[in-house]
């Protein structure tokens, strides 16, 4: 690590205040641009315990950059991984207010709900599968808090993936019940298809953002719970989205789930 710890405690302070108080910033990586992956992660961590010691309550983990083309785009070799708390859930059908948001945006989502832990090293996409009690539809509501959107992913990282708001709905299927690659995704906006996408989009299948997940948590001593929900990242380009919108997302033989924007 290349940050002290009481920059590291500045900066979670900084970034949840952003989130909280629905400000922008810079990157942080301007002020600290010898930041590394384990500051980043560490930042995340703080702006956990922050939330916890107020009472949040974590309901789940969330996985980003997860098409193999963004990932050579950036550089990386995995994905980037997140938390999800108790303040960030949506109600299905429910409004959100968009003045508690920055620049938020939509991605469509397949989520797992596990019914055993997961531990890495060596976690895939079987072990994955067997763990997994069912899946169903899931839109995230991303909101970088960084200004015009500029960023780089160890500052995305710090920020919690930009995690803001979630919902799942439509109908659970057992994973044994739905080829996860094939399965055909449709968001619409204002009841207009605005993007179109398959399972295989996330990481070739998205059971694997999860083992991955697994393993990033083992290389820290660390395991996905049982009963965890985890949202395996967006199978689309992210929607844009305002005040007035509404946005429903189709999973084949999965039903749908929606939102909207006010």
């Amino acid at each position: 690590m290349a940050l002290a710890q009481d920059t590291i405690a500045q900066l979670a302070e900084h970034l949840e205040n952003c989130q909280l108080q629905t400000k922008d910033t810079p990157k942080i990586t301007d002020a600290h641009p010898d930041m590394d992956w384990d500051d980043a992660y560490a930042i995340q961590d703080a702006i956990l315990a922050r939330k916890l010691a107020r009472g949040a309550r974590v309901v789940g983990l969330k996985a980003g950059l997860t098409s193999h083309a963004k990932m050579r785009q950036m550089g990386v070799t995995d994905p980037v991984f997140g938390f999800l708390v108790d303040e960030y859930v949506v109600s299905e059908g429910a409004t959100v207010n968009t003045a508690e948001l920055i620049h938020p945006k939509v991605e469509p989502e397949i989520a797992f709900v596990l019914k055993h832990a997961l531990k890495g090293p060596g976690c895939h996409i079987g072990a994955v599968l067997a763990a997994t009690d069912f899946v169903m539809p899931g839109i995230e509501v991303i909101d970088s808090r960084y200004r015009d959107f500029k960023f780089d992913l160890k500052s995305v990282v710090a920020d919690n993936t930009s995690a803001s708001r979630f919902v799942v709905g439509g109908r659970a299927m057992r994973p044994e019940d739905v080829d996860l690659r094939t399965v055909g995704i449709v968001l619409e906006k204002n009841g207009e298809p605005v993007a179109l996408g398959a399972g295989a989009a996330v990481l070739g299948h998205p059971a694997a953002a999860i083992a991955m997940l697994a393993n990033h948590l083992g290389r820290r001593g660390q395991e996905i719970p049982a009963g965890s929900l985890i949202l395996s990242g967006g199978a689309t380009e992210a929607v844009a989205v305002a005040a007035g919108d509404s946005v429903c997302l189709r999973v084949q033989g999965m039903g749908s789930v929606s939102l909207r924007f006010a």
